[in-house]
Formats: structure tokens, sequence, C-alpha cells
């Protein structure tokens, strides 16, 4: 051991009249891990809303939808030679829907929403993988059709799983406008996504029911389509247009949901801004508690000055104690945030008001790299921070430092 480590050793184990210091060096310890915590935990709730969010928006819908200009539908002809949309690079799949605003009646009461017809063999929504009551079931044997509804939306009509809805859809195009289709359904799944504003709205059944209440034939509304690689979702829009021309148009999930995911952005602009200000709350603990080291030491420094220690010996002692701290705190800011996260995602004691933020609980992704970059970065900072005092704590000297480090070297063994 170095007698640069052994004098720091002693100074953070003080224990005389001087011994606050040793008081202050765990205020300052504390100030790292907290700031180092809080730093790990916002950004992992950031990335868990953008993560969460996505997910729950392409489950309504896909990564990118392909729709016509002129007519509001496609042909059979259309859509059956879709396939070509397939063969473009990074596409995972495609699948037809029919989809419209239409009203949903029980004995309860009458409610709008919007009827997504589609082909269960080739749906991917998250309608599957959130069913809470029943199943993901389209099945006729019973001759009735099957209809599956949100949480939210079967709690208005006063329905539950096995009861029978009408529905009823208007076509704005037909000249018999006063006369809507009407279809008795039997639900057969009840889900809920966390999201209520959806799951207040959407409702689905087979497309051939939906081709029915909008009067189709065989048409359909467009494609959904889904992606390989959502890195190159706006690439491969392009290309689906690209092959496909003019009357058709590809929108990407960005493009129809612009307003939500612009929210998404502006709630992460100012996260550097706070975690900054945490940052800084860290790095003057550190400068302040040095610095009191500094003046509470004169007399001890100008002792080992005079013992024969040079200011590089007396920078490495101040640097030392610097990077001590800030190597316990960020081990103990790493560990304090992944307990607070690991027990909100096992227990969710964090809730949130779903009509507002689309989750019932706050969101939490945790990723290795977000604590290796806060880590590194906590360390960085806490090293700078021990620059101005441990330079303050050094005048320059002309005396070797071989006298005292013979002295030590005499001592630790005696010791």
């Amino acid at each position: 051991m170095s007698f640069e480590l052994f004098i720091t050793k002693r100074y953070i184990k003080s224990t005389k009249i001087t011994g606050f210091i040793s008081f202050i060096t765990l205020i300052s310890i504390i100030g790292v891990m907290l700031g180092t915590s809080a730093l790990i935990i916002a950004l992992s709730i950031s990335k868990g809303f953008e993560k969460e969010l996505k997910e729950k928006v392409i489950g309504f819908t896909s990564h990118i939808q392909v729709s016509k200009f002129d007519t509001r539908y496609f042909e059979k002809d259309d859509w059956e030679s879709f396939e070509k949309v397939k063969m473009v690079s990074n596409v995972k799949s495609v699948s037809p829907f029919a989809g419209r605003e239409a009203m949903i009646r029980s004995s309860y009461g009458i409610e709008g929403i919007y009827l997504k017809g589609i082909l269960p063999e080739y749906d991917f929504s998250i309608i599957k993988r959130s069913i809470i009551e029943g199943e993901y079931n389209f099945d006729e044997s019973d001759g009735i059709p099957k209809i599956i509804i949100g949480k939210k939306l079967a709690n208005k009509l006063g329905v539950e799983l096995g009861d029978k809805v009408i529905v009823l859809a208007i076509d704005p195009d037909s000249p018999n406008f006063s006369m809507p289709k009407i279809e008795q359904f039997k639900i057969s799944g009840i889900y809920e996504t966390g999201m209520a504003e959806y799951d207040d709205i959407f409702v689905y059944v087979h497309l051939k029911h939906a081709q029915y209440l909008f009067d189709l034939g065989n048409r359909v509304s467009g494609f959904d389509v889904m992606v390989k690689n959502v890195d190159f979702i706006d690439e491969t829009a392009l290309l689906i247009q690209d092959r496909l021309g003019y009357p058709y148009y590809a929108r990407t999930m960005y493009q129809m949901y612009r307003n939500l995911f612009a929210w998404l952005e502006l709630q992460k602009k100012p996260v550097p801004i706070v975690l900054g200000l945490i940052i800084i709350v860290a790095v003057f603990n550190i400068v302040g508690t040095l610095l009191m080291i500094v003046l509470e030491k004169t007399k001890e420094i100008g002792i080992l000055k005079s013992m024969g220690a040079n200011s590089k010996s007396i920078t490495k002692i101040f640097i030392y104690q610097g990077m001590f701290i800030g190597v316990v705190g960020t081990a103990l800011g790493n560990a304090l945030a992944y307990a607070l996260c690991f027990i909100q995602l096992k227990y969710k004691p964090l809730s949130l008001p779903e009509d507002i933020y689309f989750m019932s609980s706050v969101p939490i992704l945790l990723q290795a790299e977000t604590f290796i970059i806060v880590s590194l970065a906590s360390l960085i900072l806490c090293f700078l921070a021990t620059l101005i005092p441990s330079i303050i704590a050094s005048p320059n000297s002309t005396c070797g430092s071989d006298k005292i480090r013979i002295k030590f070297e005499s001592f630790h063994r005696t010791d």
C-alpha cells in the first residue's frame, strides 16, 4: 500500500475531533448515490414509456398502413395481387382489414365504436395477448358470429362474456343513408390493453362480417404491414410506395399517430435539463466535501510537506478520496436504482391514470447500457470534481518525497 492510499484511508476513517469530516464524506456518498440512481431511474422510465406506447399503438394499427387516394376501398383484384408487397425488403407480414365507425347496442345503452374486420389467421395485433376474459375466437359453430370488445366498453354497455350485442353500420356513400345494416354478435372475448381510450373504441369481428355491415362485397379498407426492423420503417414505406405507385399510399405509425409520438418526444426534452441539475448538485457535493477536508487538514498537509511530500503526492491523496466517494456512491446508486426498478416491475406500486397516460402503471425498461453509461458519466464527473480541491491542497514545493516514503514504510512495517 502506497503512503498516499494509507493517508487517504486515515482521512476517510477519521474519528477524532475532526471526525465531522467522515460524516460529510458519508453525506457526499449519499449525494452521489441519489444522483446516480435518479438518473438511471429517470432514463429507465423514459425508455419504458417509449417502448410501451410504441407496442400498444402498433397493437391497434400496424407499422405501416396502405390505403388508396382515389377510392376508399381496395377491389378484390387489388388486394389479392398485393402479394408483391411481401417481396419488399424488411416487410414481415401483410394483412387486409375493413374498418369504419359504427354503433354498438346492448339492453343497457348504445355507444359509438370503430369496428375492424380482420382475418384471424393473419392478425398480429395486441388483442391476442390482451384477452382477460373468454378467448380470441371467431368460431360460428353455434350459428352466431363472434365479437371481441374492450373492458371499458363492456362496463359502459353493462355486458359480460357470452352476452349478445347488436352492431349498426351506416354507409355514408349509400343513397339509403337512413337504412343501417344490422347484425347480432355474441361476445367471445373481452380484452384490456391498459390504453383505456382505445379499449373504449376498438371492436373486432371477422372480416366477412365487417364487409357485410359496410356493404363492401369483396373489398377491403386497406392493408396492415408489419416490418422486421422498425428503425427502417420510413425507408420501407417509401419502397412500398414506389413499388405500388399511384393511387396507393403508405403511412407509417409515426404519421398516423403524429400527436401521440410528438407528445412522447416532448416529454423527453426536459429530461437532460433535470438530470443535468441532479449531476451538478452531486458534483458540488464532492467539491464542497474535499474543500472542507483541505481546510480542516491544513496542519496535516503542512506536516506532510515538511516531511518531504511533494505536490503530486498531496494531489493524489485528495484525488483518491474523491474517487472513493465517487466509486462507492455510484455503486450504491446502481444498487438502489435496480432495487426500485425491480419493485416497480414486479409489484407496480406506482399507478397512473389510464385516461391520460394510456397505461395503468409506471413503465420501466431495464437495460445494461443505461447503468453502464450513467456509471461512467458519474465516475468521470467525480474525478473532474476532485481536481480543484486537489490542486488547492498541493501548492508547489521543491521538497522531494523520499523522506516521507521512508518514514511511511518504516511506520507501516511496525504498525
